[in-house]
């Protein structure tokens, strides 16, 4: 604790330099940073189970009693590094107090990414001795690098207008300012101590010091991407284009047809994107789909008959399916720290691998009863975990989508036989198919475990969706 803060947090991401940056605060006489304190996953380091005499159980049951530890250490102006992935609570207690230093570690986003796909393969995240590095290359993915930029634009900014709206000034470090000694002595001096720095910790060492082109495998397909990203944004209009991403590159388009699928995640995709190919005797595979926003914007020039349309699910449904695809199943491995932590910190009954035989009908309703549970904890910001976009409320989906482009049809899943079909033929198809149905979810429908206190349990954790869209219990007119 200082005269002019009681902590500091550092907002940064993976393949940042945050690791290099803490090895230097904690070098100052006065300062210690903690790690990533509030990583849903653990407690400041991997394998750690406590910090400062906080359990990770206390600390996802109050986020505020670790903070107030690490302001009430003695002797040290504590504080930790925050992704955007972290607890979320963490942002409410933090960006509104003047009293906790901010400081904002960047870097250009490309080198992070590439930087994180070289560690993904070779499996070395830090580097301490120059004899062991492990060397790869990158495989550039337009469509993951999109999401990446974006999901750190949007914390950006969110930082930003935060602390534009409270009038708080954060110290700001470029990944290239970490190897200059002078201007870690200001931040020390910033945070109001007055030890300084002879040289900085050469601990830690730059694993990929090449330049960009000789780290990535596939460069002209990673050159024509980038081309196509409208990195000043040329085609904004002030005050209107919108801040936050509303997931763009997961919009689809048909082959020809000129209709605009915006998918809203725990959907009915694949019955919509089948019937979209369908339209124009194409597969799945053909449709047009991982654009950013310069793209969408220049296809609606060249289609100016086109129509969109998003659909809804009723919540109960669209929850059966997200818990079943991406929680329970293991098969994508999307959600594997979350599917864990859920197993570990919320007791969560859920089999280690995927289900088997031996999963019953009675294991399933009492597994999604407590998903259903966490949900709500989730959804009220009362969890460690990040609220994802497959059990988010689609009402939000929609208000990320008006902040592109609202939809020119809402459609509710029950309606889709008979709207989709009218929305085809304004499009030109005189006799367009009839969507076929998914799959049912498995190992069980949702039929099969369906029952009043689940109903209420959803309807709890998604009051607003059931408000706004007037949806009633499920399965019922």
């Amino acid at each position: 604790m200082t005269d002019r803060y009681d902590y500091f947090i550092v907002f940064a991401e993976m393949r940042t330099g945050s690791n290099f940056l803490e090895s230097n605060l904690n070098a100052f006489d006065g300062l210690i940073c903690h790690g990533e304190a509030f990583n849903p996953h653990f407690i400041g380091y991997p394998n750690k189970t406590e910090l400062l005499g906080i359990t990770q159980d206390m600390r996802d049951t109050s986020a505020q009693r670790l903070i107030t530890a690490i302001c009430d250490e003695p002797g040290a102006l504590g504080g930790f590094r925050f992704f955007h992935d972290h607890d979320p609570r963490v942002l409410d207690i933090a960006l509104e107090d003047p009293r906790c230093a901010k400081i904002i570690l960047t870097r250009n986003p490309l080198e992070s990414y590439i930087s994180w796909k070289i560690a993904q393969a070779t499996g070395q995240w830090k580097l301490t001795n120059i004899n062991r590095r492990k060397d790869a290359k990158a495989r550039f993915d337009s469509a993951e690098f999109n999401r990446h930029v974006e999901v750190l634009q949007g914390f950006q900014v969110l930082l930003l207008n935060k602390l534009q709206i409270t009038g708080q000034a954060p110290f700001y470090l470029a990944y290239e300012d970490l190897q200059n000694v002078d201007i870690m002595n200001g931040l020390a001096r910033w945070l109001g101590i007055d030890s300084q720095l002879d040289g900085l910790d050469k601990s830690l060492k730059r694993q990929n010091p090449s330049p960009l082109v000789e780290k990535v495998s596939n460069l002209r397909e990673m050159s024509d991407a980038l081309a196509s990203l409208d990195r000043f944004n040329l085609s904004r209009t002030p005050n209107f284009e919108p801040r936050r991403g509303p997931n763009v590159p997961s919009y689809v388009i048909g082959a020809k047809t000129s209709l605009l699928y915006m998918p809203i995640p725990g959907g009915p995709d694949d019955t919509v994107a089948a019937w979209l190919a369908a339209l124009d005797d194409g597969t799945v595979e053909g449709l047009q789909t991982k654009m950013n926003q310069k793209q969408l914007r220049q296809w609606k020039r060249r289609n100016r008959n086109h129509r969109s349309f998003t659909v809804l699910r009723h919540p109960l449904a669209r929850s059966h399916s997200t818990f079943c695809r991406n929680i329970l199943s293991t098969r994508e491995h999307r959600f594997g720290r979350i599917r864990d932590t859920l197993r570990k910190r919320y007791k969560l009954p859920l089999p280690a691998g995927e289900p088997t035989k031996d999963y019953t009908r009675a294991d399933h309703k009492k597994a999604f009863k407590t998903y259903l549970e966490f949900v709500k904890s989730n959804l009220s910001g009362q969890t460690a975990i990040r609220v994802d976009g497959t059990w988010n409320t689609q009402w939000a989906a929609l208000s990320g989508f008006g902040d592109f482009n609202l939809p020119d049809y809402i459609l509710r899943e029950d309606e889709m036989p008979k709207m989709l079909v009218q929305i085809a033929q304004q499009a030109g198809h005189h006799a367009p198919a009839i969507p076929v149905p998914d799959d049912p979810d498995a190992p069980y429908a949702l039929s099969d475990i369906y029952d009043d206190e689940i109903e209420a349990l959803a309807a709890s954790a998604y009051q607003r969706d059931y408000l706004m869209f007037g949806f009633g219990p499920w399965g019922k007119p």
